[in-house]
């Protein structure tokens, strides 16, 4: 309701618009204006455009004056005002058109969800923003023709889909064809877009043509791709072209469905560049390109930097500025100087969490299995599974400090490819960390990414959902709009006000908002913590934590799956952390355990109660939500419902399973049956969770979601449960049969006391100077007779850690120093302590905090001379 003083007159806003300005004249902003100008008519507000205060301006209930501001300013900055403090004004302004842009968005969207329009905006608060992460970015992936088609196709879908982007401030949009397929490693059949210039372009001295595509659609094709890069530039987002995939055949047995021809060894990069050079003519809003440049994209190693040198050169043709974005796995020195010599700006995209979602922070430490190997490589994967081995699954060696190469991290979506995710907790931590050492921000792989991979696509499949209420009617990524809306605008500023989202969620559930919202947010944070802890698999295809494929216990099926990717022989209790210097592997607790020590690092049990915690905390709000709402049949409210639920039960599920695991383990190294006894009713607890996750998704979700046809990408919650109570069963025999042995072995374990975490003060030394010397101090709040370990390195996930104690000085203090001759390095440094108490317990500073939203070490920057 508008507040007219006149009942049968609408309220009138009056948006005038300085015609003078280049930076208020540029696309994003005149798209904003005409979005503020639909929202304010769409609450019933009558809107009038000028160029400059008229006298009508009097009558004008509203006044909003959209104008640039300090070009000085941090890119993207923007500033709301109201002129002289006058409650019918209000100034939108900014650095850029970008700034200006979202200054307005945010207008429309206050507006859009208000009770009241005029008064919100006649209340508008003054305020400056700037943005916290330089990149904010959405990939999605074209996978499947049978699934992707229809919203390829779809125009009215890229409308409403980029203005949902851009409203939540997400600046950067990646289109992704290829990138389902690993070259070499699966033959293709569903392999549209997969070589993707085929399919798009006729390249003029070339006779190359893709089987099944008539020219009518590829022509098509190109139009809609041309339409897709406009509509992202007129909204301000940057728009990148993601071609992972340069193989014109899919590897040894593939029989595409549409099979390219005319491609020769001889020809192939002369094609490419030629066909990558028209497209980017064809395409003038293309502002970036995504390539994977290891073999994985089509290129065997190390030959492959023949072939990139071509085709990079086809892009240096263009005559515009390109950003050369090539995925960091393998990528070596002699890629970069490739890049370089384009003349165009030049990005490493590195995986945050292997291909998952992880919690905010970066690995501490990498799997041994990611380390380098020492001696050279030869054939298909001569340079990335060797000396660039550690490039893979992080950061790397990347984050050089000075360097003219960008680092973006890429979110892959192993982890959570279904259930909503919503936690500003954690969204606010990837804000604040996903910059670590210099890097640009975050790229983040959408939810349903890679559906109907590998040739398992159905007709209308994209929808996940089976129950006809609750299906989404090709409007699959509506459902993920709180998502969109906590990532775009929490990595702007993770400081960033609350009512940015509650509005969202107060328009759709009602009284019931604030209850949704503090179940959704630790339900999200459930397979994060999951991931990060058990790393058994680095690939989003063979590890599905979501939906996980259980591996076994004491013995049983599954555990042949996850061999090659985890430890050998492969068993739960082996099984590391994605981060082994902040927790223990199930094996090494049970050690310490026995052995009455321990090391600092956060153990099973603690995980369980970590988990255990945040289920409770979401089903407790899933209750109250319930309760409150006044539409429990609404589809908005039972998605959400039946995917906290899920959630909660997958972490009652993995408390469960790492407190059966523990004490199995203790069991082995003991021989004592009651671990034994512990560990079967630890692991029916975990049984009866995951039972209740089948419950509750059967009949909601499809029974076959795939992802693709390795039996960790597709199937339902309901068709794992046999094996969790075969591996059950097992453990249960075991048991009986311990206990009826004529002697069992009782021992007592050595007490290690939880000591009293002692306090203690750090503030991490200032910006060094290349090969000055860092001296670190920590100092207790109390007298503490412990010991104190730092363990520091570079900002290089190639490299260990070092480790020195550090002495204790007359004044308490603990203190050491990191010498010249290691921090002569272009990197910054990265350190953390383990405190050891006297009565054996030890713990990690600074360790995670209860949010697990917080960087557990601390880094050090070089100082900009």
């Amino acid at each position: 309701m508008s507040a007219s003083a006149d009942p049968d007159h609408a309220a009138t806003v009056l948006v005038v618009v300085d015609p003078t300005s280049s930076v208020v004249n540029e696309a994003p902003v005149r798209w904003s204006v005409d979005h503020l100008t639909e929202a304010l008519e769409a609450s019933g507000l009558a809107v009038r455009q000028a160029s400059a205060p008229d006298p009508r301006t009097a009558r004008a209930d509203v006044v909003i004056r959209v104008a640039d501001g300090n070009a000085d300013g941090p890119a993207e900055s923007f500033e709301l005002s109201r002129p002289d403090g006058a409650d019918g004004q209000v100034s939108v302004s900014g650095a850029d058109a970008r700034g200006v842009a979202y200054g307005v968005l945010e207008l429309a969207d206050r507006v859009r969800y208000a009770d009241d329009p005029v008064a919100e905006l006649r209340s508008t608060t003054p305020e400056s923003k700037q943005p916290a992460t330089p990149v904010r970015s959405i990939l999605r992936t074209f996978t499947s023709d049978v699934e992707d088609k229809p919203w390829f196709d779809d125009r009215e879908f890229w409308s409403a889909y980029l203005t949902e982007l851009a409203v939540n401030r997400v600046n950067r949009f990646q289109l992704a064809f290829g990138m389902q397929y690993n070259y070499g490693h699966h033959p293709a059949t569903e392999n549209y877009f997969c070589f993707p210039y085929p399919f798009l372009l006729d390249v003029p001295g070339f006779d190359v043509s893709v089987g099944n595509v008539p020219a009518e659609e590829r022509d098509a094709n190109l139009a809609t791709l041309r339409f897709i890069s406009d509509e992202a530039k007129r909204r301000g987002i940057h728009f990148q072209l993601g071609l992972w995939n340069h193989a014109d055949d899919q590897g040894e047995g593939s029989e595409p469905r549409y099979p390219v021809g005319g491609i020769t060894p001889d020809n192939h990069a002369d094609y490419c560049a030629a066909a990558l050079a028209l497209l980017l003519r064809e395409c003038p809003s293309i502002d970036g390109l995504t390539m994977r440049v290891h073999y994985e994209g089509g290129i065997p190693e190390p030959d492959h930097e023949t072939f990139w040198q071509t085709v990079m050169g086809g892009v240096a043709t263009v005559g515009r500025p390109i950003e050369i974005d090539m995925h960091a796995k393998g990528v070596d020195e002699a890629l970069l100087e490739i890049a370089r010599g384009t003349g165009c700006r030049v990005v490493v995209s590195a995986k945050y969490w292997a291909e998952h979602q992880g919690l905010p922070y970066h690995q501490t430490t990498i799997r041994e299995r990611e380390r380098a190997t020492k001696e050279r490589g030869t054939g298909l994967m001569a340079i990335t599974a060797h000396q660039r081995r550690f490039t893979r699954y992080g950061y790397g060696d990347f984050l050089r400090e000075g360097s003219d190469v960008g680092l973006v991290f890429r979110i892959w979506p192993g982890t959570q490819k279904v259930l909503l995710w919503g936690d500003p907790v954690l969204a606010a931590g990837y804000g604040r960390l996903g910059t670590i050492g210099g890097a640009l921000g975050i790229e983040w792989c959408e939810p349903l990414s890679f559906k109907g991979r590998k040739n398992t696509g159905e007709q209308n499949g994209r929808d996940p959902y089976a129950d006809p209420a609750l299906r989404l009617d090709g409007q699959d990524w509506r459902k993920y709009r709180y998502t969109y809306r906590l990532w775009g605008r929490l990595l702007y500023d993770p400081d960033a006000d609350p009512e940015q989202w509650r509005r969202f969620l107060r328009a759709e559930f009602g009284d019931a908002a604030e209850a949704v919202e503090n179940a959704l947010a630790p339900a999200s944070r459930v397979l994060p913590l999951v991931t990060v802890v058990h790393g058994i698999g680095a690939s989003n295809n063979g590890y599905w934590p979501e939906m996980y494929l259980n591996m076994p216990i004491a013995g049983g099926p599954n555990a042949d799956h996850y061999r090659g990717d985890t430890a050998t022989p492969p068993t739960f209790g082996g099984v590391s952390s994605f981060d082994p210097s902040l927790f223990y592997r199930v094996d090494e607790y049970a050690d310490d355990v026995v052995a009455g020590r321990r090391d600092g690092r956060y153990s099973p049990v603690d995980v369980a109660g970590w988990l255990e915690r945040l289920a409770e905390e979401a089903e407790q709000n899933l209750a109250a939500a319930r309760e409150k709402s006044a539409q429990g049949d609404d589809p908005n409210f039972r998605r959400v419902a039946i995917d906290v639920a899920a959630q909660a039960g997958l972490g009652r599920f993995f408390a469960g399973k790492f407190r059966a695991g523990v004490e199995y383990a203790l069991h082995e190294r003991t021989g004592d049956a009651r671990h034994l006894g512990d560990a079967v009713t630890a692991y029916r607890s975990a049984r009866d969770a995951w039972a209740g996750v089948a419950e509750v998704t059967t009949g909601a979700y499809r029974p076959d979601l795939t992802f693709g046809d390795l039996r960790s990408e597709h199937g339902h919650w309901a068709d794992r449960l046999p094996a969790i109570e075969e591996d059950l069963a097992d453990l249960e025999r075991r048991f009986e049969q311990a206990r009826s042995a004529e002697a069992t072995a009782e021992r007592e374990l050595p007490q290690v006391p939880s000591a009293e975490r002692v306090p203690f003060e750090h503030t991490p030394p200032p910006p060094f100077a290349r090969g000055e010397e860092v001296r670190i101090e920590l100092t207790p709040s109390e007298a503490f007779d412990g010991t104190v370990v730092c363990h520091y390195r570079h900002l290089n996930q190639g490299e260990d850690f070092q480790a020195v104690d550090l002495s204790r000085e007359d004044d308490g203090a603990f203190r050491a120093s990191v010498g010249g001759d290691y921090t002569d390095s272009d990197h910054a440094l990265v350190y953390y302590f383990t405190v050891h108490h006297p009565s054996g317990d030890a713990w990690l500073l600074p360790g995670l905090d209860q949010t697990l939203a917080n960087q557990p070490y601390h880094v050090i920057r070089q100082r900009q001379e």
